[in-house]
């Protein structure tokens, strides 16, 4: 594959926000001395410089089809990025602490486009199980929340004392919209656990449509 110096430049360089950055030592090809380079991640692109300050990469790696393992090495923290193939080179890195290192291997496994296609078929298959109806169920609140109806919080029921010498009907304020109706066990077309979430949007849809209405025209009565 060819790669176009300049672009790679401009793109090693460039203001977009990166995936991970940091020093790194760098064990050397042809030596075993291992050198101190500053390593910028983009997307699937591994790029390393001789300082941060520098307007060009030394070299970039492209991770994909690699695999990142911890190793033993003469230096701490060592790991190495692997290529398949009899005469593919593998990189062996060190981290200054063990933080550094962990935040490196996790960032460069999940660099390759193959991570990123397994991530959207998964996304997929729980998108396609959501419309089939097999919703996962939500996550329970807090209980220190307010109480809800139908996922909004409500107004307390007990009315809070009026100021002396007032009644309860002359305080300022909008009187608050009535509360919507408690889920039903059963929907019009069948019960509940085998409707879609589309279905279920459109039946509670028509409830809060036609009580929004009753409240606004409510509202606009003198």
């Amino acid at each position: 594959m060819k790669l176009n110096e300049r672009s790679l430049a401009f793109y090693a360089t460039c203001d977009a926000p990166v995936d991970n950055a940091g020093f790194l030592y760098k064990k050397g090809g042809r030596h075993t001395a291992y050198h101190r380079r500053w390593f910028v991640l983009r997307g699937n692109m591994l790029f390393y410089f001789e300082d941060p300050a520098s307007r060009e990469p030394v070299g970039v790696i492209i991770l994909e089809g690699c695999t990142v393992e911890l190793v033993e090495a003469t230096e701490e923290f060592a790991f190495a990025v692997r290529f398949a193939g009899a005469r593919a080179r593998t990189y062996v890195l060190a981290a200054e602490n063990q933080a550094a290192m962990e935040g490196w291997v996790k960032a460069l496994s999940r660099a390759s486009f193959d991570y990123l296609r397994l991530v959207v078929r998964e996304l997929e298959q729980q998108l396609a199980a959501m419309q089939a109806g097999g919703c996962p169920p939500l996550p329970r609140r807090p209980r220190t929340l307010l109480p809800k109806e139908n996922g909004c919080a409500v107004w307390s029921t007990e009315p809070s004392p009026a100021p002396v010498g007032t009644s309860p009907d002359s305080r300022p304020g909008p009187k608050p919209p009535p509360l919507p109706p408690r889920r039903r066990a059963s929907a019009p077309n069948g019960p509940l656990d085998t409707a879609s979430f589309s279905q279920l949007h459109e039946w509670y849809g028509q409830e809060v449509r036609a009580l929004r209405s009753q409240w606004l025209r409510s509202q606009a009565q003198p």
